[in-house]
């Protein structure tokens, strides 16, 4: 059948806007910030810590392990799908907390997967992901002491990993409280633990669940408790780029879908189990992170 010209003419119009819309929305939906520099490069430059157990450590072969890290790669699977790259590469960055910071400062990281505590300080400088975990800090002592109190503290010696918000709440309290002891600033976990078990410091102070993962650790798990006295609430969430709402809502997703799904108690039982049922608080935080597509 012969198509008439002006019917050629229009679809020939109606071919060409349709085009013209399709690439509008292509352009609308490209790749930005982030993203596409994850794309572009095949990889995600994820910054973790070495001695953070059960949250982000090494395990025997070198590899990271941990709850954050069981969540970062549920994050890292998201990200993927999101820039049209299944198999990223990972390139697994190990620093302190102050390092990890600055690493995704500086954007040599784009994730920081560990117990970074979100604080508006570090706001400054990075963004933060949904939380994932609520924690409180403390002190963990040799149990023949009989340390009970921070204010038993005092002329004492405490160690504490410098650069964290632990350090900033140990001093302000120190000082709110008129307590004199020596700060101690050590570089990392076990740095602290050998004090603590040398006698070169009579505590050492931490977010606690870390705490209770280092002192398994220990010559002698035993001969370590943790203090009744918490020193201040701990909020953990990804550092990531300031600035990138369609990377945050990204990472976001992935931690939604967790939380959702209910994966979240597989993971919880396999890092944290053996510390009883999450805390009301921490159950609380899952249900409100729950965020529907």
């Amino acid at each position: 059948m012969r198509i008439p010209s002006g019917a050629r003419t229009l679809g020939a119009l109606l071919a060409t806007f349709a085009l013209a819309v399709a690439g509008t929305a292509a352009a609308q939906t490209a790749l930005t910030g982030t993203l596409a520099r994850i794309k572009a490069a095949g990889t995600i430059n994820v910054a973790f810590a070495g001695d953070s157990l059960p949250f982000s450590s090494l395990d025997n072969n070198n590899q990271p392990q941990g709850y954050s890290i069981d969540l970062c790669n549920r994050v890292i699977g998201e990200i993927g799908r999101e820039v049209g790259e299944p198999s990223l590469r990972v390139n697994w960055l190990i620093g302190s907390t102050e390092d990890r910071i600055a690493m995704v400062a500086a954007g040599r990281a784009d994730i920081d997967c560990a117990n970074t505590s979100a604080t508006q300080t570090r706001m400054r400088r990075v963004d933060f992901s949904s939380l994932v975990f609520i924690d409180s800090s403390g002190a963990l002592v040799k149990t023949a002491r009989k340390f009970v109190r921070f204010g038993d503290l005092a002329g004492r010696r405490i160690a504490v990993l410098q650069g964290t918000t632990n350090e900033a709440a140990l001093n302000a309290m120190l000082k709110e409280r008129l307590i004199n002891a020596v700060v101690v600033p050590v570089r990392t976990g076990p740095e602290g633990i050998a004090l603590l078990e040398s006698g070169g410091v009579d505590a050492f102070v931490g977010d606690k669940v870390k705490l209770v993962g280092l002192a398994a650790q220990a010559t002698d798990p035993a001969a370590l408790g943790l203090m009744q006295d918490d020193l201040e609430i701990e909020p953990y969430a990804f550092a990531i780029p300031r600035n990138d709402s369609a990377y945050r809502l990204a990472v976001n997703r992935a931690l939604s879908q967790v939380y959702r799904s209910g994966d979240i108690d597989f993971v919880f039982s396999r890092w944290l189990g053996r510390l009883g049922q999450p805390t009301a608080l921490l159950a609380s935080m899952y249900v409100l992170y729950a965020i529907p597509e």
